[in-house]
């Protein structure tokens, strides 16, 4: 299952690029549609982007969605450990446990939640046609403004997201009672760029970047400045 260690970023990476490229799409659309170019303009004018904004806002709310389990499983997520740290070994172990216990049951919950909302919402009359029995009273649900989607699959997002937050919390309990290790992020690190490290022999004062800082520096401990005389 090595597919599910990435399963967010590729998630995160489409709908992140979809919805940049639907926006500046519509954006142009909108631009060059608004000058009066004979023929081009009227071509312009067929086509209609109304329903980018409502489509950008769905991915962006998925996108958050999955963002959070991926933040559960690379660390990301901000936390208050001043005090736990303070504990012993086996006391901070327990608290973390805890934690992340206590984060399964709560996305748990909201997955579970949400799972209901859209089998009343119009998931339970589209299950019904597709297997085509009969609806009976069931409510079809309502539909979005300019797509006209089912609402129950946008708000699927609850639930499936949720589901995997879940999972990631777990995931990273069982990972922290096998080794005592719990994900880190380093925010200064950028993925594919290796930290370049100076040698150790290094004079940062004959460093070819930065030559007005350099001076500056050497002016505050009273040394001339390169190539000016004692």
């Amino acid at each position: 299952m090595k597919w599910l260690d990435h399963l967010e970023e590729w998630i995160i990476t489409f709908l992140m690029g979809g919805a940049t490229t639907i926006i500046f799409v519509a954006v142009v659309h909108r631009y060059l549609a608004g000058m009066p170019i004979p023929g081009v303009q009227d071509w312009l004018l067929g086509f209609n982007f109304s329903w980018a904004q409502e489509l950008c806002i769905i991915m962006f709310v998925w996108m958050a969605k999955f963002g959070a389990a991926y933040g559960v499983r690379t660390g990301i997520h901000v936390g208050v450990d001043v005090l736990i740290n303070r504990l012993d070994e086996k006391t901070r172990g327990r608290f973390i446990l805890f934690g992340l216990c206590a984060g399964a049951l709560f996305t748990g919950t909201v997955a579970a939640l949400g799972a209901n909302f859209i089998w009343g919402n119009g998931a339970h009359h589209a299950y019904l046609t597709l297997i085509g029995a009969d609806v009976g009273d069931v409510p079809e649900g309502p539909t979005t403004p300019d797509l006209e989607w089912p609402t129950w699959m946008v708000y699927s997002a609850i639930p499936l997201g949720s589901s995997l937050m879940c999972f990631r919390f777990l995931q990273v309990a069982v990972n922290f009672l096998r080794t005592g290790m719990l994900p880190t992020h380093d925010h200064g690190h950028v993925e594919g760029i290796e930290d370049a490290k100076l040698p150790l022999d290094a004079d940062g004062f004959n460093l070819p970047d930065n030559l007005h800082a350099r001076d500056l520096v050497r002016e505050s401990i009273g040394e001339p400045r390169k190539g000016e005389r004692q």
